[in-house]
């Protein structure tokens, strides 16, 4: 489904857990790293297809999360030639997405990266807000930085337990407030790897 300018609609998602860190998935197959994003189907709102979205590609069910804000408008990247097919040369141009800025309000052990038969990731982690865009294909930086531009404001204030856990004061291990990024308290998903350090395999 393409509009008349030959961009197809889309939703991009941005989850954070309850660090205000983002979810960051590696593309399967590739050293590419990105945020869940998929098209609208006809018939479909936006927010139907984040949802549908969010369930495909991360396994989370709508009561796993709730919605801080989206961008007011589409935001648009073209795609290069040589990602499109041959068949749809001339037609299609690119994406226009709406993103969603999401907090993940239960335990990321609900992520599932197998909760189709067609996964998109092969691994994820927690990355702070500003990702490194240098690992995401370059075509699609722009959009990420108007995105993450747009939807800083709306960052969900973190309170003094949460601020006492980063400064360096005691974890238990059943705490909700772990830090995933650190191997000692990081639970993966069902069919998840953890990379540390995506920058290095991207940069050799």
């Amino acid at each position: 489904m393409l509009d008349r300018d030959g961009f197809r609609p889309n939703v991009g998602i941005i989850l954070l857990n309850q660090k205000n860190q983002v979810f960051w998935g590696k593309r399967i197959r590739t050293h590419s790293w990105q945020f869940p994003q998929g098209g609208i189907d006809r018939g479909e709102s936006p927010e139907q297809a984040m949802f549908r979205e969010l369930h495909e590609e991360v396994g989370l069910q709508p009561d796993h999360v709730r919605i801080v804000a989206r961008t007011r408008d589409w935001l648009r990247y073209e795609v290069p030639d040589r990602y499109i097919r041959r068949d749809a040369r001339g037609h299609y141009k690119g994406q226009k997405q709406i993103w969603y800025l999401l907090q993940l309000v239960k335990p990321d052990w609900n992520l599932n990266l197998r909760a189709t038969d067609h996964p998109e990731f092969d691994a994820w982690r927690w990355n702070d807000y500003w990702v490194p865009l240098d690992v995401v294909v370059e075509f699609k930086r722009g959009v990420y930085e108007m995105a993450l531009s747009e939807l800083a404001r709306f960052l969900p204030r973190q309170d003094a337990r949460n601020r006492y856990l980063r400064s360096g004061g005691p974890r238990h291990r059943d705490s909700p407030d772990l830090v995933p990024g650190q191997p000692a308290d990081l639970e993966l998903p069902p069919g998840a790897s953890f990379d540390p350090d995506p920058h290095q395999h991207w940069r050799g």
